[in-house]
Order: C-alpha cells, then structure tokens, then sequence
C-alpha cells in the first residue's frame, strides 16, 4: 500500500508516495542505522544522499526527516539540500565557468558541479560537524538562493543533492566530511520521463522540456553516473516510482 505524504520543497508543495513494504523494509532499517551510527559516535552524524536528477531525493530525504519523528528511539534526523550552495544568481549571470575543456556562461549550464560553490560547502559541512549553523536554500519562486534560512540542530544530518559524491574536482574530497552514504540508481530512459513530465508539469510544452532535457539533465546525468563514488547503501529506483535496496 503507497501513502501520500506532502513537503514545501524550495518554494513548492511536492506530494510523494511511498510504500508502506519501503518503509518497513528500507526506510526504517536506514534510520536505525543512522541511530546506532550516532549514538557510537557521540558527537554529529552526518549523511550524504546523492543521486542525478529526477530521482525524487528531495522528498526522499524530506520523507526520511518526517519518518524519523514516527518510531521511538531513532534519533532525529534533519534534511537539508546542496542547492542552497548555487552560486547566487547574480553571480551566475555574470561569470563564465569551464565545463569539459569548454569556456561557457554559467546561465547555459545552471545545475552542473562548476556552478556550485564547492569550497563554501566544504567549510560550512566542516563547522557542521561540532556546531550548530545555519543552512541556506533555493528558492525557486526567486531563482535564487536565500541565505541562511534553516538552524541546523539535529543529532542525524542528511544532506541530499546531486554533486555530493562526485568524484572530480573540489568534489572529490567532500566525500570524507560524510558519516554514511546513499546513492539513487535510475534508468536514464526513466529520468528523462520524469523530468520531462516535470518540466511539462510546470508550464513547458514537451518540445520545450525535451529540449531543456537534452541541453541541461542529460548531461548532469551522464556525468555523475560515469563520475560517482560507491556510497555504503545504494537504492535503484523503479519504473512504478518505487525504491529497492541494492
């Protein structure tokens, strides 16, 4: 049986559904996990959640922060996103950046690893690791990123975004500020449905989705899922939208 469960996600409501077998048999066995982890450490786990676009990881690590607060004894956990480490929009439409030996306008490539700023995360996941902070987002009613928005607290940090375990670059070491890690498998026939249905869901014609597919996601995708690090837990994402454990 799937359950409905709705998320603000940078600006907008998101419904996702989850199976009540995921649950028992993924979701909750993860959040144990994540409990036994801390407790051992004593001190701040943090948690990568990585996966390409059009996975559904933001509600996904949204849904792992409400379930969190569901079974006595886990420990909280919070969710916060890479998203809010975009540079700032103004910064992005007025810089180039290099992508593949190629000198292109940040505006072209808005998404990939280089329009990050990969050094002020690192630092901030550093600080986070002894000490509360404060977390920006994107908010995709602005376009823009809004600084410092979330009081991070929580015991268990779970930190979800595609680049989190790419494995070249300034991104190749952030793999050691982690405690634990999940990444997301998918099709890239099945991502490219999705996101092509999202962008159509969102005001595009399927000429224009399609097109801002081919030119942005595809791409992003290609990327990471040839240039990733192995995470301690990997899930596969199905055409029903459902989840399974590697």
């Amino acid at each position: 049986m799937k359950r409905t469960y709705t998320f603000n996600i940078n600006g907008f409501e998101v419904n996702a559904a989850y199976d009540d077998s995921a649950v028992q048999d993924i979701f909750l066995p993860l959040l144990r996990e994540w409990t036994a982890m801390q407790r051992k450490k004593g001190a701040r786990l943090i948690v990568f959640l990585s996966a390409p676009p059009g996975t559904g990881k933001t509600t996904l690590a949204q849904f792992l922060e409400h379930l969190s607060g569901t079974e006595d004894g886990l420990t909280a956990v919070q969710a916060v996103g890479l998203d809010g480490y975009h540079y700032h929009q103004a910064y992005i439409l007025s810089h180039n950046t290099v992508v593949d030996g190629q000198t292109v306008p940040m505006k072209a490539v808005k998404g990939c690893p280089e329009t990050f700023d990969a050094e002020r995360l690192k630092e901030k996941l550093l600080r986070m690791q002894t000490e509360d902070v404060l977390w920006p987002v994107y908010d995709r009613n602005l376009h823009d990123v809004v600084e410092d928005v979330i009081s991070v607290t929580k015991p268990i940090v779970l930190v979800e975004g595609n680049w989190l375990l790419y494995s070249e670059g300034p991104w190749q070491a952030m793999r050691g500020l982690c405690d634990d890690s999940v990444f997301i498998e998918a099709e890239s026939d099945l991502l490219a449905q999705r996101l092509i249905e999202r962008k159509v869901r969102g005001g595009l014609t399927r000429e224009e989705g399609e097109a801002f597919y081919n030119r942005s996601d595809k791409r992003n995708i290609e990327r990471l899922m040839a240039r990733h690090h192995e995470a301690r837990t990997t899930l596969v994402l199905e055409a029903d939208s459902g989840l399974r454990r590697k």
